[in-house]
């Protein structure tokens, strides 16, 4: 009984891969080149991109550049009127899927300088901000290689728009 159990399951296991053509990877007659696979995981026509909910900071102090062994420092100083803003970060000022800081066409890199204020009914919300020490500080290092891409960087704040050449 045991010898034609193991023949039987082997040919059992083979008739099972042999369903409908090419729906199984046990069918051999599915094997060659014809099917293709998926490249991507991601929808037809992609991710649908959404802007960056968050307020620009509203007002920019200063911006300027740190050396760095293999690039540039972008660093920006801003403003709330209150305390309790978080949350910062320069975001791309028009959403694009891929790399963020991938300039346009023309070869600049335009960003939004962003962050959170405090809620409503917050302490912070009530408490005015001083500038000397509730500044809003961020920076993004970028290197010599994207800094060769790009004429110029352009930051939109709350109450101006500062351009950085390279």
């Amino acid at each position: 009984m045991t010898r034609l159990t193991l023949p039987l399951l082997i040919v059992a296991l083979t008739a099972s891969g042999c369903g409908r053509f090419g729906d199984s990877g046990w069918n051999p007659l599915g094997w060659g080149p014809g099917t293709a696979s998926p490249q991507t995981l991601a929808p037809e026509g992609g991710y649908p991109q959404v802007r960056d909910p968050r307020p620009t900071v509203p007002q920019i102090l200063d911006a300027g550049w740190q050396p760095l062994a293999d690039g540039r420092l972008l660093v920006l100083r801003g403003f709330g009127p209150v305390k309790g803003y978080h949350s910062a970060a320069l975001v791309p000022a028009v959403a694009r899927p891929g790399d963020p800081l991938q300039p346009d066409a023309d070869g600049v890199l335009r960003l939004r300088f962003v962050a959170v204020p405090p809620a409503a009914d917050a302490t912070a919300a009530r408490l005015p901000a001083n500038p000397v020490t509730d500044s809003i500080t961020v920076a993004v290092p970028i290197s010599f290689l994207r800094l060769s891409r790009l004429t110029a960087i352009e930051i939109e704040g709350g109450d101006r728009m500062i351009t950085l050449r390279r």
